[in-house]
């Protein structure tokens, strides 16, 4: 089990580069890629490529900085049509004022459009250098991620605990619920009625029916089911995304404990629904960045 949030940062170096690669992943319900650094061309796609085959879900935001050691990598273009513009200018203006007229390097530097300089396109080794090492920045995010998804997952394993014990104690009580029923029946009529008892037929009758309407059976082995898939997915060593299964089995679990608590007759079983709905609440909580 993996967490969305994790972070990975590595340095590397090659006879004709030095890079810098980073990688931060946040939460989202998809995929979402996010690149700043060094323009990398079509390289990037193949890094976008590479991520996406490790991290199905998440905001990804990766940042490359590259020091180009290798003067060939570089390549300097002059306006030399406007140099000469330049130069025939200066010249004029030499003779004009008798004296010469002359400009540092800098200075030619700093007129516009005059000097370009840009970087070559990404040779095929720089592009294989940058890929592998993008590859192992993404295994160092994945380990900062399953670390997180480990720590989730005993959480969750410890909010499921205590729902196994409610639902234990809520399936203890629901046997007697019939009972429950039959006695605060009883009780209510001798209230309404003195120390006139109704035929016993007509209570035996109303305490079935009542007891139909408030039998939990089937929620209970509902709950029960959904409780062992949840600790199935979330078990020691799961490596599979389950994030969407949790999130929609934490539903089911909440659904069950709100028809228990709406079918209950018992004051006891309604607490303990209300205690299975505050474990499921904070489940949810955690499993919202879960990959």
């Amino acid at each position: 089990m993996r967490s969305m949030t994790g972070y990975g940062e590595k340095r590397f170096s090659s006879p004709g580069l030095r890079a810098k690669i980073s990688i931060k992943s946040l939460n989202h319900r998809f995929f979402d890629w996010n690149y700043k650094g060094t323009p990398l061309g079509d390289a990037e796609n193949r890094l976008r490529a590479l991520a996406q085959r490790k991290l199905l879900r998440g905001r990804i935001e990766a940042a490359v900085d590259i020091d180009f050691l290798d003067p060939s990598s570089w390549e300097i273009a002059i306006n030399e049509a406007l140099l000469e513009k330049v130069l025939a200018t200066m010249e004029k203006a030499s003779r004009r004022l008798g004296k010469a007229v002359s400009f540092t390097v800098d200075n030619i530097f700093r007129i516009p459009q005059l000097v370009e300089i840009r970087r070559r396109e990404l040779t095929s080794e720089a592009k294989s250098f940058l890929e592998r090492a993008f590859d192992e920045t993404l295994d160092e995010l994945l380990k900062e991620r399953r670390r997180e998804g480990r720590e989730t997952a005993r959480q969750v394993r410890r909010h499921l605990l205590s729902i196994r014990r409610s639902l234990r104690r809520i399936e203890s009580m629901a046997r007697t619920q019939p009972l429950f029923i039959r006695e605060k029946l009883t009780q209510r009529m001798k209230d309404l009625n003195g120390d006139r008892l109704l035929g016993g037929e007509k209570v035996e009758g109303e305490v079935a029916y009542l007891a139909q309407k408030a039998d939990i059976a089937e929620e209970i082995v509902r709950l029960r089911s959904h409780i062992d898939a949840f600790g199935q997915w979330v078990r020691e060593g799961q490596e599979e995304p389950v994030g969407r299964m949790l999130d929609f089995l934490s539903q089911e679990v909440a659904r069950e404990a709100n028809t228990i608590n709406s079918k209950s007759q018992n004051i006891s079983i309604t607490k303990e629904s209300l205690v299975i709905k505050g474990e499921v609440e904070s489940i949810r909580q955690h499993i919202q960045n879960i990959e």
